[in-house]
């Protein structure tokens, strides 16, 4: 698909993306070596020298050539499909941990990275479903690892790009499906639709040596059960914290190590203790959906998936815990919707309150002593303006202070994106230079939070959590979160560290950086 890569006797696919238009590289392509192309029907330009071979949408196409020229891997795995808005990556690596603690020698494909055997892959700088060609080469390499099973992060761009069309699903688990995306969508309903073309897969799945669960599991909980659970065709299970789930929570408690519940499940009378190292409501509904996909979906007995549960420490760039000796609690988290972000201040705002009924014993000593929770994060340029608003409406009503900074402008205006999200945290009563700042540069920021934080207070940097660059203008910079937040931490504390990464909002002006291909 990039004509750059063409190598002597290759197959080209032209495909048409956002910014440019593979049809314009065609004989670049040919130049390189390709033998053959595949085109657009619509495409008139007559291509001579080689094969041409016309087809409705190339980019749909790609997905099952892509399988075809791997022999198929997906039809000798049982493949495991997880999508939603937040939650799926750690659903995913939980169903993961799982299998691995069951004995089965699986696989596992996310946003963060690709799992096969002892090795482990970067799957790309930005947060979305590998290429097609991609995919169906690591499903070939597990099928050649011998591995028999593999649980694959699924995103609603992969599915609209028709990516993983050709991956032959057995199981479908969805987390929740809230505002987001809705730029590339362009409304809450075509963005469900295309993450619920994961449970209309399954249909298509042809039969396995390995057998054909085909089944798909669902949110009781979530405002997307409706919907799916009209649209679906194979068998569901239901989970959730909701009563009327199949599958459900009970006596959920937390501590320091993180939870402790029971999965309970009335009709087959199971009752299983969970403890996990993860915290948040929200994790006890992705540690459902996770067990209800391996106990009910592949048959993994339940204390297997209780162990399992347990086993997955935590997984990067979520909630994840950055200790550097400081008398304050410092969090990097992913959480960059507007359910995610509430959900993860509730999070924090809950491990505080518990924190201080703890270690205070009177209403008044209680009051005086309230730590404070310090949230720091931006909004991407070019994606859903709606939710610059939202998340800073969020974050005036959960946090008790507020940095607003950049994340990934893109070729937009960050003031501008900044004003955006400023008006939403005034409209909530959020004052600014009191309650709430603009920092445009994101490594100041969190120096700026930390300089804020005082002994018990919880600094949570939200947005990017594992990935590995920043967009400004076309131009991609190194970019690590975590990294960011040891710098800022070891500056303050006067310990070694490592540097902060370097950004334009350093010193260059934005005229300049707009402009960057």
């Amino acid at each position: 698909m990039d004509s750059r890569a063409v190598k002597p006797g290759d197959l080209f696919v032209a495909l048409r993306g956002d910014a440019a238009d593979g049809h314009d590289f065609i004989y670049q392509a040919i130049r390189n070596g390709a033998v053959a192309v595949i085109v657009n029907e619509n495409h008139t330009e007559e291509i001579d020298r080689i094969s041409c071979i016309r087809l409705k949408d190339t980019r749909e196409s790609l997905s099952w050539i892509a399988a075809a020229f791997q022999d198929w891997p997906g039809r000798k795995l049982t493949v495991i499909g997880v999508t939603g808005t937040d939650g799926k990556t750690t659903t995913t690596n939980l169903i993961y941990h799982i299998l691995l603690t069951a004995g089965i020698r699986a696989g596992m494909i996310s946003t963060v990275n690709a799992v096969i055997g002892e090795e482990i892959l970067d799957t790309g700088f930005h947060v979305t479903t590998p290429d097609a060609q991609d995919v169906q080469l690591y499903l070939a390499r597990m099928v050649q690892a011998g591995l028999t099973h593999v649980v694959l992060e699924t995103t609603s761009h992969g599915w609209a790009q028709h990516r993983v069309d050709a991956c032959e699903f057995d199981v479908a688990v969805v987390t929740n499906i809230t505002h987001e995306h809705l730029d590339q969508h362009g409304s809450y309903e075509n963005y469900r639709a295309a993450k619920s073309r994961l449970f209309t897969s399954l249909a298509r799945t042809v039969t396995k040596p390995s057998g054909n669960p085909r089944l798909s599991v669902i949110n009781c909980d979530d405002s997307s059960y409706g919907f799916l659970s009209e649209i679906i065709e194979t068998p569901i299970v239901t989970y959730g914290i909701d009563k009327d789930a199949m599958v459900k929570a009970e006596e959920v408690t937390f501590d320091g190590q993180g939870m402790n519940f029971y999965i309970v499940a009335e009709k087959t009378n199971l009752r299983v203790a969970i403890k996990t190292n993860l915290v948040g409501l929200y994790n006890v509904s992705n540690c459902l959906a996770a067990f209800s996909a391996a106990v009910y979906g592949l048959n993994i007995e339940p204390h297997l998936a209780a162990q399992g549960i347990m086993s997955l420490q935590s997984v990067p760039g979520r909630m994840e815990q950055i200790d550097l000796g400081q008398d304050f609690i410092a969090i990097v988290d992913f959480a960059h919707t507007p359910n995610a972000l509430k959900v993860t201040l509730e999070t924090a705002r809950y491990m505080l309150d518990r924190s201080k009924n703890q270690s205070t014993s009177s209403s008044s000593s209680a009051a005086t002593n309230r730590k404070r929770v310090i949230a720091i994060f931006g909004s991407a340029g070019l994606r859903d303006r709606e939710k610059r608003r939202i998340m800073a409406e969020t974050s005036a009503k959960l946090a008790d202070l507020t940095v607003l900074t950049a994340e990934d402008p893109r070729t937009e205006s960050l003031d501008t994106i900044l004003e955006e999200m400023a008006s939403g945290a005034r409209a909530q009563g959020g004052l600014e230079g009191r309650t709430f700042w603009r920092v445009p540069d994101r490594g100041e920021a969190i120096r700026f939070g930390i300089r804020l934080a005082q002994p018990g207070d919880m600094v949570l940097y939200c947005g990017k959590g594992h990935e590995q660059s920043m967009c400004f203008g076309r131009r991609e910079h190194i970019w690590d979160d975590r990294t960011a937040m040891r710098a800022a931490l070891s500056e303050k504390l006067g310990i070694p560290g490592p540097s902060m990464p370097y950004l334009p909002t350093q010193d260059t002006p934005e005229t300049e950086w707009l402009t960057w291909k």
